[in-house]
């Protein structure tokens, strides 16, 4: 079996459809596929045809804030119609349209750019700043993602709109009573020493948190093995994922990057609540 548990759509920050993603699952021996869109279900609420060789995963990515700092919770095998996850999956897609909106507001005030529009062109659900960045680099505004983030859209940027997120509680809780997985996305990106990491690990499982990402793309032997002993080390399931969002980003695809042995006692598919056999209606 080959696990991709963590990449997005067109609904939220992604470059491609959900028809896609399984496609490019299936030509890279991907066995079992989750499209986790930031605080977004929508793959999941319309027909989408899954071949038979692969089992694909209701997942989802919940932006949270945690002692000032955004942290990113994947839910794993959640009940999409789950109340308590709905309702806060409602609250986060207003907070990034509000927030959205005010960036396109300010950017109205000293350009002709019509952000709002543009925005509303896309197939997107959640609202990001990427879809932002992308906005400014296709008006010229500037040469590229890193330069439109520095000058526009970084605490110092000329947009810059504080995010509105639940809670890291709230965000687990939610998967929780959805029935899922609550798994804490890409560990090593947060500007975190080891102490500071173990500290959110810590809370994190007293509030219901089950696993953290030990495996993904673009991490290097160093930190995989630092991520595997603090999973080891605060007794946590480890789960894997490439974050893949397009085709563009050479680094990344799906099902590609060092996962670890299927075999591990922690792996994630051995959790109580996986109930995802290959080939699983």
């Amino acid at each position: 079996m080959k696990f991709d548990l963590h990449c997005h759509s067109h609904f939220s920050d992604g470059n491609h459809s959900p028809e896609f993603l399984i496609q490019r699952a299936i030509a890279n021996k991907v066995t079992h596929l989750a499209i986790t869109d930031h605080d977004c279900v929508q793959v999941f609420k319309q027909p989408v045809e899954v071949p038979q060789e692969l089992t694909l995963i209701p997942g989802v990515e919940i932006s949270c804030a945690w002692n000032g700092q955004e942290i990113h919770v994947v839910g794993l095998g959640i009940n999409v119609e789950a109340q308590q996850l709905t309702a806060i999956l409602d609250i986060q897609q207003q907070s990034r349209r509000e927030r959205a909106a005010t960036m396109a507001k300010r950017l109205a005030s000293f350009t002709d750019y019509d952000l709002e529009s543009y925005l509303e062109s896309l197939p997107c659900i959640s609202r990001t700043r990427s879809h932002i960045a992308n906005f400014l680099v296709k008006e010229g505004a500037s040469k590229n993602h890193q330069q439109a983030f520095k000058k526009y859209l970084s605490r110092k940027g000329k947009l810059y709109c504080p995010a509105n997120w639940c809670d890291l509680e709230t965000a687990i809780s939610s998967i929780n009573s959805a029935g899922g997985i609550a798994v804490v996305a890409h560990p090593s990106r947060y500007p975190f020493t080891r102490k500071k990491l173990l500290s959110l690990l810590s809370d994190f499982k007293q509030a219901g948190g089950a696993a953290i990402e030990t495996a993904y793309s673009n991490l290097d032997p160093l930190a995989r093995k630092k991520l595997e002993d603090a999973c080891d080390e605060m007794d946590l399931y480890a789960s894997c994922g490439s974050d893949f969002h397009s085709v563009e980003n050479t680094w990344t695809d799906i099902g590609k990057f060092h996962s670890f042995n299927e075999s591990k006692k922690n792996a994630i598919w051995n959790h109580p609540r996986w109930h995802f056999s290959h080939n699983t209606p």
